[in-house]
């Protein structure tokens, strides 16, 4: 955070940052801003890519949705220098994804930002088909999931590298085939869904959930998509995991402001 002395009920500077490809892009960034906007405290600064480091330096937490979006160098040693020094930062779907169609038709996912996907914690590799799959409470006791019930989901099951030493929240199983993909053939493991990867004093929470596509997100690759994908956005669930994501992102925040009216108090008496 920039201000460790924050004053009682100050505003918070949030980043999001909404850009990149095979996405519906403006219905993520509506719904982001929309629930943002359920805090009254928050104002928010909306990019296509994570090369606005003046405005990333007065964040109190940014929030991304981006697919095929690499930062350059410098913003790289930014964002976890940022998150290092205490920053929240709430990283959703595709944010990690770095996916390039090579010349035999297969999607290759080159590790061209080493320092972004170890920062998030996670770099995309494949996923199968969209299709159903459960997606299952692994720290039940967290208050970021305390209260959810495993719950079915058709989306994008994210199949990962991963670095560091994750506090997976929530999970999936998977053995089978990415068709499509360099990576096309996975043996049975679990799969974070969400999960938090603290970084100096601060951290970074993922959540993988949350793919959308318009007709028109998949150009040049086709003219035209034949369905209006929304996935996980469809259920009360994945909402609930957005706000409660957003609440982690502050909850430093009113921490120092909870400090800072008790101290105020004191004085006062």
């Amino acid at each position: 955070m920039n201000d460790e002395r924050r004053p009682p009920a100050g505003r918070i500077n949030c980043v999001l940052v909404a850009g990149g490809q095979w996405h519906d892009i403006d219905f993520a960034r509506l719904e982001l801003l929309k629930l943002l906007a359920e805090e009254v405290r928050i104002r928010t600064r909306v990019f296509e890519d994570f090369e606005h480091l003046d405005a990333l330096a007065e964040a109190d937490l940014l929030v991304s949705y981006t697919c095929n979006v690499i930062p350059s160098l410098a913003a790289q040693e930014a964002l976890r220098a940022w998150v290092e020094g205490g920053g929240r930062w709430f990283a959703l779907h595709g944010t990690n994804s770095l996916i390039r169609l090579f010349a035999d038709g297969r999607f290759g996912t080159p590790e061209w930002a080493p320092h972004f996907m170890e920062t998030l914690g996670s770099m995309f590799r494949a996923h199968p088909p969209i299709a159903p799959y459960r997606v299952e409470v692994a720290a039940p006791d967290h208050p970021l999931v305390a209260g959810i019930e495993p719950f079915e989901t058709t989306d994008e099951l994210y199949l990962m590298k991963t670095w560091g030493d994750l506090e997976v929240l929530l999970d999936a199983e998977y053995e089978g085939e990415a068709p499509g993909f360099v990576e096309d053939r996975w043996a049975r493991a679990r799969h974070p869904v969400f999960y938090i990867q603290r970084r100096g004093r601060g951290a970074v929470l993922y959540l993988t959930l949350g793919h959308c596509r318009h007709h028109y997100d998949m150009q040049p690759l086709m003219d035209y998509w034949p369905t209006l994908d929304r996935c996980a956005w469809e259920l009360p669930v994945y909402y609930e995991l957005l706000r409660r994501g957003l609440r982690w992102a502050i909850e430093p925040i009113d921490r120092l402001t909870a400090a800072a009216l008790a101290e105020a108090r004191a004085g006062a008496g």
